[in-house]
């Protein structure tokens, strides 16, 4: 038999296994370098209301996850699944008293606002990261995706992809229980 047939076949192999291994992986599992480790520092500027001329918001900053248990919220108005998770994120903030901070990623400012007055604000502070920078420090690979911080600031647990009920209750408040002090 030719061995120039047999390299074909070989590669095809490869292929189809780390085809096969790569749809064994949770796709809610992406590995982050930033668990256990401080949040990344950051000044973020409110979403610039475009009607009132008035900032929308107050900014957010690194600053403001110190000293309390908090999750930290990338989203967008463009953004699908952003809308479908924003329901568990009004839950968490005004029936469990979770504190949530925003990031609103690369957004047009009226679109962002006209987003939140018309699904709820669930935010104690909104940063506008205009050019998705602030994201990519956070690790950020697509909106929407949720960091659990602790009272220290130190990232905790990371969900990509909108929050569900499930888990809510499975995950996301036992472990703001857990890392309360």
């Amino acid at each position: 038999m030719n061995r120039k047939f047999l390299l074909p076949v070989v590669i095809f192999a490869a292929i189809a296994v780390a085809f096969a291994v790569g749809l064994t992986l949770d796709s809610k599992r992406l590995p982050s370098a930033l668990i256990d480790k401080p949040a990344p520092r950051f000044d973020l500027p409110p979403i610039a209301a475009v009607n009132s001329g008035e900032p929308y918001g107050s900014g957010f900053s690194s600053r403001d996850l110190i000293g309390r248990v908090t999750l930290v919220n990338v989203f967008a108005s463009w953004c699908g699944p952003c809308r479908v998770e924003h329901p568990q994120l009004m839950s968490l903030s005004r029936d469990h008293g979770v504190p949530i901070f925003g990031i609103n990623q690369k957004d047009k400012p009226e679109d962002a606002q006209a987003w939140l007055e018309r699904h709820g604000d669930p935010y104690l502070a909104i940063g506008a990261d205009t050019l998705g920078r602030i994201s990519i420090d956070w690790g950020v690979y697509g909106v929407p995706e949720t960091f659990v911080v602790d009272t220290a600031g130190r990232i905790r647990y990371r969900h990509v992809g909108p929050i569900m009920p499930r888990d809510i209750t499975r995950t996301i408040l036992p472990m703001v229980a857990e890392l309360m002090p």
